[in-house]
């Protein structure tokens, strides 16, 4: 996706980009499947990056793992274990020793969507029935990662993401109830593992639920098993609940720092879904809830995942193809005017 988009020619005129609107985080990716070589490391596709981010002033979180990993390496062998925290540990020392900044790592992106994904074939190894068995492999990985990193620099910051949902039985289907509610109760796993109350055989202890990340998007309300509760209607499903109880729930369950670790809207509806996610925001946080901040995913449009053609129009910037192939970054304009708005809005919890 970075080679598609040309994020990883471009990554120093992206982040100067987010100085037009005052960001100065952002979240980007680590691609293990090119660092890692069997035993020796090969920074050269992240040196670029990493400098560019330090000379523009921007911080990164970066993901160690997302959806991707060596392809000699098995996901169920414990050889994946120890690999992946080499690897970690490898990345971390290299930033360790370019600059003296607190890191902050995500060692493996949204844990229960990719064990959902593979087991359900839509992502590689695409093996169907192992959901609870993948998601213990990589818990086991993401503790090992974490010690690593810390290993080299105990200040690290870790940012566990995952998506937040709500899932109910369809009206004409009670029978369904207690099957939806283990399914909402499942998405609590990956984190409650992590932090040693569920599977303490793993190793979880709180120590390494340190940052949460709740990413949320327009399916993410949905009657089991996949139909989707429409935000966009007027009135909208009663079902429904308010982003903000979702937020508040994470925190009331694990009292750790939260922020939305991604959320974005397609095109026209761009503008009015960061304008309702931001006051929902605002109104957690008058509630009491201390939400850290929103991250828009993705800041550059995307094309989809099995088509490379067909790009999503979801960012904040879409992209112009030129004759010669490179592309240029064109603001959306309706999405820049609210989020300059919201802007003002979120910053504080004051004025509530």
């Amino acid at each position: 996706m970075q080679a598609v988009t040309q994020h990883d020619v471009l990554a120093r005129e992206d982040y100067r980009l987010l100085k037009e609107f005052g960001i100065s985080t952002a979240r980007d990716g680590i691609r293990w499947t090119l660092v890692d070589r069997g035993g020796s490391y090969d920074f050269s596709s992240f040196a670029p990056m990493l400098q560019a981010s330090r000379e523009e002033g921007t911080q990164i979180i970066w993901d160690l793992c997302h959806y991707g990993w060596p392809v000699d390496v098995s996901l169920f062998s414990a050889t994946f274990v120890d690999r992946f925290a080499r690897y970690s540990r490898a990345i971390a020392r290299f930033i360790a020793d370019s600059g003296d900044e607190v890191p902050f790592y995500t060692p493996i992106n949204e844990i229960s969507f990719l064990c959902y994904a593979i087991s359900e074939g839509l992502i590689y190894p695409f093996v169907r029935g192992r959901a609870a068995e993948i998601k213990r492999q990589f818990v086991r990985a993401l503790i090992a990662a974490i010690d690593a990193v810390r290993g080299v620099d105990p200040r690290a910051r870790i940012v566990l993401g995952d998506p937040i949902v709500h899932v109910i039985a369809p009206r004409k289907r009670p029978d369904l109830c207690e099957t939806a509610a283990k399914y909402r109760e499942a998405q609590f796993e990956a984190w409650d593992m992590a932090c040693g109350r569920l599977a303490p055989e793993l190793g979880g202890s709180p120590d390494y639920l340190d940052i949460v990340g709740i990413n949320y998007y327009h399916a993410n309300q949905f009657e089991f098993p996949d139909q989707r509760l429409r935000w966009e209607d007027s009135p909208r499903d009663p079902r429904m609940i308010p982003f903000r109880s979702l937020l508040e729930e994470i925190w009331l369950r694990y009292r750790r720092p939260v922020f939305v670790g991604e959320t974005s809207h397609f095109g026209v509806g761009r503008a009015r879904w960061i304008a309702e996610i931001a006051a929902e925001v605002q109104q957690a946080r008058c509630a009491g809830v201390p939400i850290e901040g929103i991250c828009l995913y993705p800041v550059i449009d995307r094309p989809d995942w099995e088509n490379y053609n067909h790009w999503h129009h979801c960012g904040l910037w879409d992209v112009r193809r030129a004759r010669d192939g490179s592309l240029t970054r064109v603001l959306n304009p309706d999405y820049a005017v609210e989020l300059r708005r919201v802007q003002k809005l979120v910053p504080s919890p004051t004025g509530c």
